[in-house]
């Protein structure tokens, strides 16, 4: 494995999201959110289980071990594979949205096991700016609204020591990422500032990651690039993959450093992206660190 992209899965998703590394497992989840699927890939193969709603963003729990807590169409999960192919969900909060046609987009722990995601409208192209920004302290009590007007939030991650909350809106009339300070024992986000500008970048801001450096990785949807950002918002490289929207990466692998980039396969002509929805492995020199787990 190098620099270069290998393709891990042909998974052929419609919006592959949410990459996760079980570190115990050494496997690969993620979700396709119109594709209503839960996918799993290890060295043993590929595996994918269905549900009734679209899951988009998921987090393993400590509190309840083999089972994960997801952002769905109408509120916060608990989700539990079967031997069917299908996923058990138990809803743990309804959510009530802004407008109609909502559903939940990015989201992941922050370092202390508080789940975070974000709504947005499902038909992007009207841009209206009802998307918030939630946070679930334990399975037994409801999300509370943490941050509003946004359209598609996007890119949630937490630096190395918790302190410093990142945010994205990946609409193409943001196209910006913010930093916070973050009250690790409180879980508030404050001191929101510009992190990095992203309009004369190639890409819209998609889903992100932190490595051990503290730099914030990030898919540039539409460029068919995966951006490395410095603490200090600078630019230090971009890495390729053989699709046009890389939607969110992931750090794995027995080491965790591998990236695992997920990506989306639009409707249309993909004569020059055959691979369009598929999961993605880059060796990007520098290792990641462990996904927290909801309710550590």
């Amino acid at each position: 494995m190098s620099a270069n992209a290998e393709l891990v899965v042909d998974a052929r998703c419609g919006t592959g999201e949410s990459p996760v590394w079980s570190v115990a497992e050494e496997a690969l989840y993620w979700v396709d959110i119109p594709g209503r699927a839960l996918h799993r890939w290890s060295a043993d193969g590929h595996a994918q289980w269905t549900s009734d709603e679209m899951p988009a963003c998921i987090a393993p729990r400590a509190d309840a071990p083999g089972a994960w807590i997801a952002g769905m169409e109408s509120g916060i999960f608990s989700i539990e594979t079967q031997d069917d192919g299908r996923l058990e969900a138990f809803r743990l909060a309804s959510v009530t949205h802004a407008a109609p046609g909502m559903r939940f987009n990015d989201g992941r722990c922050d370092r202390q096991g508080r789940f975070w995601a974000g709504t947005m409208l499902m038909d992007m192209a009207a841009g209206s700016r009802v998307g918030r920004v939630y946070r679930q302290d334990k399975s037994d009590t409801a999300p509370t609204i943490q941050l509003e007007d946004f359209i598609v939030p996007n890119g949630l991650a937490f630096s190395p020591d918790g302190r410093t909350m990142y945010l994205s809106d990946s609409h193409p009339s943001v196209q910006t990422i913010w930093a916070f300070d973050y009250d690790i024992a409180t879980g508030t986000p404050s001191n929101r500032r510009v992190f990095v500008d992203m309009n004369p970048l190639p890409g819209r801001p998609d889903g992100a990651a932190i490595d051990a450096d503290g730099c914030y990785w990030i898919c540039g949807n539409d460029a068919g690039l995966v951006h490395r950002f410095t603490p200090e918002g600078k630019l230090d490289r971009s890495l390729a993959v053989p699709v046009k929207k890389p939607a969110m990466c992931a750090f794995g692998g027995p080491k965790l450093d591998t990236l695992f980039v997920t990506s989306i396969r639009p409707v249309g002509d993909l004569s020059d992206q055959p691979l369009a929805g598929g999961v993605f492995a880059l060796r990007p020199g520098t290792q990641g660190i462990p996904e927290p787990m909801f309710g550590a």
